[in-house]
């Protein structure tokens, strides 16, 4: 129905990218055109567009004086910009106008498609579809802090820690595990900051060939090694007066990090290929799946960029940690892709609420999010019973159903008690490769008590070997 709809309106002098975007981008929004930044300005009012896609170079009115124009008329719809490869410096200055990103000529339809998906959903904006090939997104609802669903304890201690940390202008470190939603909380940081209306750059050190990572953080001057055809703008200089984040730091080279370093010591970096360094106003967001403290003991993360980046520390407890909020989890994501699966609304009987509960989420909230959507998908009837859940949730562990019966009264407390702390401390000692003191740390508790508890307890002080395992 054209009305839930987005739209997004298309500012282009060559009619040959016009009616390419229009006939890309139709099924999917509502598409607007114009040839110039004249007739964009006309139409803005009336349009009241979701989203521009807007050109640099044009006749009567450039890219940048028409982003200008619009920026005085709504400074709240997302502008990206559409650029030539020998424009970049262009796109550049536009992107310090006020645009939240850019996009190089001929564009891949995957990336063009992403980007806007990406960007209405970050503006608050529903897409409902998208073209083939991209992710597709669907709107986010307002949760308990922004995006982010959570009433427990540990999540409300986060959500407080946070606004504190956006007002200031210092780097963060969040941690987590996998799924638990670090960028989510990278963005609202950046959207409750001063620099809320400049960019929000992210990017996964992990997902990059570390013979590129360089390039795509600094950036590199034309003919700066063998391929480089054109200069090319690095994240740090699209982030400039904005935020960077850089999700799975630990994954960057030595080589890489020393100029990373040097750029959180001195707010300035060379391109490569490049001898007068460039300044920019970045604030830098890291986050890690791994133990940077580990890793430096291994000899793989500099101590001294560990200290630079880790000034505040934002720890995300994983969902097994604050399982009272799944219910809540559940039913957010069912409003989140209701719209896609015809606004069908999922009930959940009583018994595989628990199922939910009571499974451990290696996966985290990330995992969760995806079987509430593979039930929208694939459940012909609105209401979940237990047997409609995937294998691998409804599969109980030994210990899991140890618990279940000690909580009906089929096992002694004393038992029981045992059971569990025995549990929670060899996941602690695991979790630590068996160093005591962080194992402490971990469970709240000292080193000499978890000492006591260890004999007690009957649990040795080092990981069983292959042999006493399978025995």
């Amino acid at each position: 129905m054209a009305d839930s709809l987005k739209k997004v309106l298309i500012v282009d002098d060559e009619s040959s990218i016009r009616d390419s975007l229009r006939l890309l981008l139709r099924t999917n929004f509502e598409v607007s055109v114009a040839e110039d930044g004249e007739s964009a300005l006309s139409l803005f009012d009336d349009l009241n567009p979701d989203l521009v896609l807007l050109d640099v170079i044009m006749p009567k009115l450039d890219g940048i004086e028409t982003l200008r124009r619009l920026r005085e008329i709504n400074p709240k719809v997302p502008v990206i910009m559409l650029t030539a490869t020998s424009a970049v410096r262009t796109a550049v200055d536009a992107m310090k106008a006020g645009a939240v990103d850019y996009l190089n000529k001929p564009f891949d339809i995957e990336e063009l498609t992403t980007l806007i998906v990406n960007t209405l959903d970050s503006s608050g904006g529903t897409v409902i579809a998208a073209t083939q090939g991209a992710r597709i997104e669907v709107a986010t609802p307002e949760a308990d802090f922004g995006p982010m669903v959570g009433r427990s304890q540990s999540m409300e201690g986060l959500f407080q820690k946070v606004k504190q940390v956006a007002e200031r202008n210092t780097t963060a470190l969040i941690t987590g595990e996998s799924g638990t939603g670090k960028e989510l909380v990278a963005r609202q940081l950046h959207k409750l900051s001063a620099r809320r209306n400049s960019p929000f750059i992210p990017i996964n050190c992990a997902a990059i060939p570390e013979t590129l990572i360089e390039s795509e953080l600094f950036g590199h001057e034309k003919g700066a090694f063998t391929h480089a055809v054109d200069r090319r703008i690095g994240h740090f200089e699209l982030a400039d007066g904005g935020t960077l984040f850089l999700d799975e730091i630990g994954e960057l080279s030595m080589a890489v990090q020393v100029k990373m370093l040097r750029f959180l010591q001195e707010q300035e970096f060379y391109r490569i290929g490049r001898s007068k360094p460039i300044k920019v106003d970045v604030r830098i967001i890291a986050a890690t799946n791994k133990s940077l403290e580990d890793l430096i003991a291994e000899k793989g993360f500099r101590q001294d960029l560990f200290y630079r980046i880790n000034v505040i520390n934002l720890a995300i407890p994983p969902l097994r940690d604050r399982f009272e909020d799944i219910p809540n989890l559940v039913r957010h994501f069912v409003d989140k892709f209701s719209p896609r699966y015809g606004n069908k609304k999922l009930s959940f009987s009583q018994e595989a609420m628990e199922v939910l509960v009571r499974y451990d989420w290696p996966g985290n909230v990330r995992e969760l999010e995806n079987v509430v959507e593979s039930l929208m998908a694939l459940l012909p009837s609105e209401q979940v019973v237990e047997g409609d859940l995937p294998k691998k949730v409804t599969h109980q562990s030994k210990t899991e159903s140890f618990k279940l019966h000690a909580a009906e009264g089929e096992v002694k407390f004393d038992d029981a008690e045992k059971r569990f702390e025995t549990e929670m401390i060899v996941k602690a000692l695991k979790k630590t490769n068996y160093v005591q003191t962080r194992a402490a740390e971990l469970l709240g508790i000292s080193r000499r008590i978890l000492k006591y508890k260890m004999d007690k307890l009957g649990i040795g002080e080092s990981a069983p070997s292959t042999t006493e395992s399978s025995s």
